[in-house]
């Protein structure tokens, strides 16, 4: 019986242990805190978006995108929803977005460890993994208080973005030991740093607008939906969708802007028409008057403050400064550079019989239960390839 330890008892750590031991293998989970699951429980507010019936050209970013396509193909959103019902979870679809009917992410952690424990796989805690090797035709897992030998290794640490201690970090040390490259880790699918006092006082506001992302001058990215106007810029889900071109080409030392139309339902000169005709209906208005009932209030005394209306209300501009911190962030871009691993294995191409899983590698989805089905379908491959594969 091939013996597999697994790096991490996240989602792609447990699922890859249950692929394993449900295809033959002794399996071990090492986690480094006190619980498996704990970044689960933290997704989609508590409530787990575990998935999405919709998947669009740009759902998958990293320097190989690309790189996604065989594992979701032998372990796709269909398996999923099934691997789950079967697992004991009722699912319900909100606009595509799948989520536990429990509305509890815990629902999720629960039925995954009750079906290790039947498997009968090994879940220790609060385990250190401080380096991994390979001698005497085996590989050896050293943690802070013991070395696990064992047949094949699967690393699924996950990504530096979380509020849990320590998440991915080994990981990229361990992955960096091994002779791997790793595309630097970055903030993703998070808020952004402005420059100026140009919005100052908008805080607080949440707004309907389009948000368009501009690069050393050119447009590369653009999304529409709520935008929620903070202190330090902007916020919401259309800003977390490209806040990973925004955070990168920052660290580039790219000149990095955006521009926010308020009003994205009308051009520019339907805008001054619509305005014209409100002049017209209500002519003891003034300008800032005339804006009620169509912008919140504290958006209005930011728009009336600017040299020109129309221009500030469909092209506000704002500098990029930084994204919000690791802690902060939903997920990373970068990580271990996908060229170097199988994608149909999920096993490195440096190393026989070592394979990564979700986060660790340079892959990040958009928001809406992409990341985590990307964790589900690299989870389930590693952990099918990994018995499967010759690797004594």
């Amino acid at each position: 019986m091939k013996h597999i330890i697994i790096v991490g008892a996240g989602a792609s750590g447990l699922v890859a242990a249950i692929s394993a031991a449900a295809n033959g293998a002794a399996v071990t989970v090492l986690e480094r805190n006190d619980r498996p699951g704990r970044k689960i429980c933290a997704t989609g507010n508590g409530r787990c978006n575990m998935t999405n019936l919709q998947k669009s050209a740009d759902t998958y970013r990293g320097t190989h995108p690309e790189f996604v396509k065989d594992a979701l193909e032998q372990f796709s959103v269909e398996d999923t929803l099934e691997f789950f019902r079967k697992l004991g979870i009722c699912t319900t679809d909100r606009s595509c977005w799948i989520y536990p009917r429990s509305n509890q992410a815990q629902s999720v952690v629960d039925v995954l460890t009750l079906k290790a424990r039947s498997l009968k796989i090994k879940l220790k805690t609060n385990q250190l993994v401080t380096g991994v090797s390979f001698s005497g035709g085996h590989w050896n897992v050293h943690t802070d208080g013991w070395t696990y030998t064992c047949d094949a290794v699967i690393l699924a640490n996950g990504s530096r973005a979380s509020s849990v201690a320590g998440s991915g970090e080994s990981g990229y040390q361990i992955a960096e030991s091994l002779g791997h490259h790793l595309i630097e880790p970055l903030p993703a699918l998070t808020a952004l740093k402005c420059r100026g006092n140009s919005f100052s006082g908008w805080s607080g506001v949440r707004t309907e607008g389009k948000i368009t992302l501009y690069i050393d001058g050119t447009p590369v990215a653009s999304q529409q939906g709520e935008l929620q106007l903070t202190d330090y810029g902007i916020s919401g889900i259309p800003v977390f969708q490209i806040s990973r071109y925004a955070i990168r080409a920052v660290h580039e030392k790219k000149a990095v802007e955006l521009s926010v139309n308020f009003f994205p339902e009308l051009s520019s000169k339907e805008l001054e028409e619509y305005l014209e005709h409100r002049r017209k209906d209500c002519p003891y208005k003034n300008e800032r008057e005339l804006l009620t009932g169509i912008f919140p209030e504290k958006l209005i005394r930011i728009l009336t403050a600017q040299r020109e209306l129309i221009s500030a209300i469909t092209d506000f501009r704002l500098s990029v400064k930084d994204g919000l911190s690791f802690e902060q962030a939903q997920v990373c871009s970068g990580g271990v550079d996908t060229s170097e691993v199988n994608s149909y294995s999920m096993e490195s191409r440096l190393h026989r019989g070592l394979y990564f899983a979700g986060e660790l590698l340079d892959i990040d989805g958009t928001c809406g239960g992409y990341n985590l089905q990307w964790a589900w379908s690299s989870g389930a491959v590693a952990g099918l390839h990994a018995v499967k594969e010759d690797n004594v």
